[in-house]
């Protein structure tokens, strides 16, 4: 295939992940009620995130799936599949829990029960974890810990706060972090500041809110300044035949927004900038691991 210049000629790479998990489990339409009646609703995940693998592979890009050890344990082709095209397999834990929902205790057991899934499956080791809506917060200090006490080498669930600029966290990439188990390094997003408000803009909410030019002038800027931009999606932004579910009006409003646009925007995102797994581009992560061999 025929890439464009601008893509001949990046210098820098930036990190595409997914978050894969089907479209009844996202946390803004959270009820003890319906978390009941998962293996009743409609799963599209399987159908979706191959969808995205074959959009990854016209383009020639590999990316980080971060999966549910619940979608593994039930679609364990599509996670052998997606392993033997040359992608990153991490952890996003087993039941989409919140952490700041979860004892130590019940955290360690997701966590571990969702490795030992996707280890058994693709028979490699499992170095990340992303939180089910970045839940890893102040008010769970004991989570990077307890990460890298069960043989997690990176985590990526820091740093994507809606919030007031100046309370934000500067840090950008990849930055270590010392606990009592060891050391672990946390793969944080980027933000855009904006009228004093941080902005998540490599989530995919943003990248459905914002028309794809504002997406390609922050890319751009990043690269400017030598930065790597960490994007993240889901399985379900490229689906707008979904199921619609009842739920709050603005959870409703942020999920369905533009899911019509998504797959497009997704092929302007991978035609303009060059992406590639954690493991493989982000230095200090890859040569920790290249150090284990």
């Amino acid at each position: 295939m025929a890439f464009s210049e601008r893509e001949q000629e990046a210098s820098i790479r930036h990190v595409l992940s997914f978050d894969i998990e089907e479209h009844f489990q996202v946390s803004a339409f959270w009820s003890s009620a319906r978390r009941q009646q998962w293996d009743q609703l409609e799963s599209r995940v399987e159908r979706n995130t191959l969808r995205l693998a074959e959009i990854l592979a016209h383009f020639e890009t590999k990316a980080t799936f971060f999966i549910l050890g619940w979608v593994a344990e039930r679609h364990p082709g599509l996670v052998k599949a997606l392993a033997k095209q040359g992608h990153e397999i991490a952890s996003h834990g087993y039941g989409h829990e919140l952490v700041i929902n979860q004892t130590d205790h019940e955290f360690r057991d997701d966590i571990r029960r969702s490795k030992r899934i996707l280890e058994d499956l693709i028979g490699a080791v499992v170095f990340g974890y992303r939180a089910p809506s970045f839940s890893i917060t102040a008010q769970t200090p004991w989570a990077l810990t307890i990460l890298a006490e069960e043989g997690y080498l990176y985590d990526s669930s820091i740093n994507a706060r809606f919030q007031r600029s100046e309370k934000a966290e500067k840090k950008h990439g990849a930055y270590e972090i010392i606990t009592t188990a060891g050391n672990i390094f946390e793969v944080a997003l980027p933000t855009a500041s904006l009228c004093g408000i941080q902005l998540p803009i490599a989530a995919g909410g943003y990248f459905r809110l914002f028309p794809y030019f504002a997406s390609k002038i922050f890319l751009s800027q990043l690269e400017k300044a030598g930065t790597q931009l960490i994007m993240y999606m889901h399985p379900w932004e490229i689906d707008p035949d979904q199921p619609r579910m009842d739920g709050p009006l603005i959870s409703r409003f942020r999920h369905y927004l533009n899911l019509k646009k998504t797959e497009q925007r997704l092929h302007y995102l991978l035609r303009d900038f060059s992406f590639a797994p954690v493991v493989e581009i982000v230095e200090p992560i890859r040569d920790r691991i290249q150090a284990r061999v």
